[in-house]
């Protein structure tokens, strides 16, 4: 069996809503102390409903304390993107959506890497905000992160580059368990991108002891092959001074 990932950052495995829970066959009583415990908790719930708003992940814009924001847009490192429009999207492989042209490339560059015995794994690809948003708080809650914390590894929501459908993670099919790891710089498939991934217009996106402050990523490589995939990313390249 392949070794478990083990600091594997994205896409969590779904969880099942059990929905609410019913009383069968059960005879309520009422219980003074009880509700007035209620009473005052749901009291106190409500007045901290207030003060959390500005950080709810309920609206991308102040997912995060707004006042990280730098002159340059950027967010915990981040830069802001917009949603992919939904018509320039194709399904590459199920579950996984890309740009078309971002698709149109991949594609190419998988089968020359098959032709040279490499095998890529396509890992992921275009996420909504809403989907980004899941990804950030829920992880950062279950590890108990900061948004910093958390940002060095994942975008918050609005600032993912995968939000463009120009942005997909890659793996190595024969070592799965490099996944999402940094160990994937010692597989075969990342030597094979390092020298070919830019004949297909790829980008590796978050390289080691990058500006953005963002943790090794040799995973996510970014599209750049079209005009508005360049706009898209102009920001990003100046900061890492690759023209």
């Amino acid at each position: 069996m392949a070794a478990q990932p083990k600091n594997r950052d994205d896409i969590p495995v779904a969880k099942r809503s059990l929905g609410p829970r019913r009383f069968v066959g059960r005879s309520l009583k009422f219980n003074f102390p009880l509700v007035l415990g209620f009473g005052v908790f749901f009291s106190i719930g409500i007045i901290g409903i207030g003060s959390l708003v500005e950080f709810s992940p309920l609206n991308p814009s102040s997912a995060v304390n707004t006042e990280s924001v730098e002159s340059d847009g950027r967010l915990l490192g981040h830069f802001p993107y917009p949603e992919a429009d939904p018509g320039s999207l194709v399904n590459v492989y199920p579950g996984i959506l890309m740009h078309s042209d971002t698709a149109t490339a991949f594609r190419a560059m998988r089968s020359a890497a098959a032709v040279d015995g490499i095998s890529l794994s396509l890992l992921s690809g275009y996420r909504s905000h809403d989907l980004q948003k899941e990804i950030f708080f829920e992880i950062k809650s279950e590890r108990n992160q900061t948004a910093k914390e958390r940002a060095r590894v994942s975008a918050p929501p609005g600032y993912s580059e995968h939000s463009t459908g120009y942005a997909i993670d890659l793996g190595d099919a024969t070592r799965p368990g490099t996944h999402f790891q940094e160990e994937f710089e010692s597989t075969a498939a990342f030597r094979w991108l390092e020298k070919n991934a830019a004949k297909y217009h790829f980008v590796l996106s978050f390289p080691v002891d990058n500006p953005h402050g963002v943790s090794y990523e040799p995973w996510h490589w970014r599209f750049e092959g079209s005009a508005d995939a360049l706009r898209e990313f102009e920001e990003a390249r100046k900061k890492s001074q690759v023209f």
